[in-house]
């Protein structure tokens, strides 16, 4: 793909999701191509329907989280219990920041057009929770009678109604104490202490 198709691509898909933000997660082809400055027909070769274009706009996203605070993210913590930590504060941390999570994880996570793109990122997390989760069992870390699988599902449901109460909440609550709060939620269900031991502190130091 060149570099003039690649950027139009881009720029239908910034225009699409400000037309979600401002029409509350609905869109118009036209309004999208307008605002993209390209021809409608353009719009329909790259995605082919406005449904095509929101899943689009919607996948984008979820590579972006991805990168920020899963796969692709660069996290400093050397120790498993501080990294999960910051992965957890550089995922609300992320959705904090960005104009679009709040449609994302509401409305839109209902819509047809994205519930396989929904399906797909929620299947990666998953995989990827359960297989982090077994490694730590490994390692002794997390107490080995617990069922990976199950405890995963059961903590990335609990954090994503946690991040849409907070993001739909009048008033916000602080992101760090958010993450403080997740974590907590999180060591109790993986029996681990809220916070690092003083002696875990003394190794890193």
């Amino acid at each position: 793909m060149g570099a003039t198709s690649l950027g139009t691509r881009e720029r239908l898909l910034a225009a699409a999701q400000e037309e979600l933000i401002e029409g509350h997660g609905h869109l118009e082809m036209q309004a999208v191509a307008r605002r993209a400055q390209v021809s409608v027909g353009l719009a329909y070769h790259h995605f082919g329907s406005k449904a095509g274009l929101i899943a689009a706009v919607v996948e984008d996203f979820y590579e972006h989280l991805d990168q920020a605070a899963f796969g692709g993210a660069r996290l400093s913590a050397t120790d498993w219990a501080d990294r999960e930590k910051e992965r957890i504060g550089a995922y609300v941390g992320f959705h904090y920041e960005h104009r679009f999570a709040p449609l994302v994880i509401g409305p839109l996570s209902r819509a047809s057009e994205v519930l396989d793109v929904e399906t797909a990122f929620t299947g990666r997390q998953l995989a990827a929770g359960a297989r982090m989760l077994e490694a730590a069992q490994r390692d002794g870390i997390v107490p080995g009678n617990l069922d990976p699988h199950l405890t995963i599902a059961l903590m990335i449901g609990g954090i994503r109604q946690a991040l849409i109460g907070a993001l739909t909440a009048e008033r916000r609550p602080d992101p760090a104490k958010l993450t403080g709060d997740i974590w907590a939620f999180m060591a109790a269900a993986l029996r681990l202490p809220a916070e690092p031991s003083k002696a875990t502190r003394r190794g890193r130091s």
